[in-house]
């Protein structure tokens, strides 16, 4: 329908780049009002910013994962870091990164030994782990179960680090930490991976592999676990991880099939 004569332009005007915002999530071609943004995108921002608080301050979901964890028939161990609550979390990173003195006895007194331990941690997005930890898990496990002994734990309250002393507690060959991301405005649940082959406590990040963004709008569940799979398999082969492994380019660049 051609505007009616001599009518008044739209009140937000949109950018020439329009059309790109159907390939990111991103904020992009958002437009304008005189020289503001529209009230839409403002009220957007705001919401975004409060999801990304809720985000930081969210439990992870002991019961609700241990009881989805059941289906694999893995021992499954629920431990705590030094942190105790979350505002010393934010504020005291190097709590995080060691175990509280009752969880290390638990692991010590426990008579598992494993060559692999899963270890899920909130993190700063604990719902990342709820929502997405399982699913990747369920893509992976089924094909290493076979060839090593594995373990899971549930980890409140930690940092990257403490997957180290939860390996080396365990004997454990090789640690997969499934974790909370730094919430973003467009991705407040996402979730990283990080994989530490002879896990031991003092490790530096240059030991770890990461796999990051996993997310409903970022890397899908196929894609992260082929990821994890690669890490794993070639960790146990070079008995090595961390920047001596160069990730196969082509092992992302698969179209996704579904998350």
């Amino acid at each position: 329908m051609e505007p009616a004569p001599n009518a008044p332009p739209p009140i937000v005007q949109p950018d020439s780049w329009t059309a790109l915002s159907a390939y990111t999530n991103a904020r992009i071609a958002l437009g304008n009002v005189g020289g503001s943004l529209p009230l839409r995108e403002v009220l957007a921002v705001k919401l975004a910013h409060a999801r990304t608080q809720d985000a930081l301050v969210r439990p992870l979901d002991i019961a609700g994962l241990t009881a989805q964890l059941g289906a694999f028939r893995l021992p499954v161990f629920v431990l705590k870091s030094r942190v105790p609550d979350r505002n010393t979390y934010l504020t005291r990173p190097d709590l995080g990164r060691r175990l509280h003195p009752d969880s290390v006895v638990s692991l010590q007194a426990s008579s598992q030994s494993v060559d692999l331990v899963f270890v899920l941690a909130d993190g700063l997005s604990a719902e990342a782990v709820n929502q997405h930890s399982v699913a990747v898990l369920t893509r992976v496990l089924p094909g290493l179960s076979a060839r090593y002994r594995c373990g899971i734990a549930l980890v409140e309250q930690g940092r990257v680090a403490i997957g180290d002393e939860i390996g080396a507690l365990l004997r454990a060959r090789f640690t997969a930490l499934f974790i909370g991301e730094r919430p973003g405005l467009s991705s407040p649940q996402s979730m990283g991976i990080y994989t530490t082959f002879a896990p031991q406590i003092g490790l530096t990040d240059e030991r770890r592999n990461c796999i990051s963004n996993i997310h409903t709008d970022g890397l899908p569940y196929n894609q992260a676990s082929d990821a994890l799979s690669y890490l794993i398999t070639t960790s146990f082969a070079r008995q090595i991880s961390g920047v001596a492994i160069n990730m196969d380019e082509n092992l992302l660049s698969i179209p996704p099939t579904g998350s």
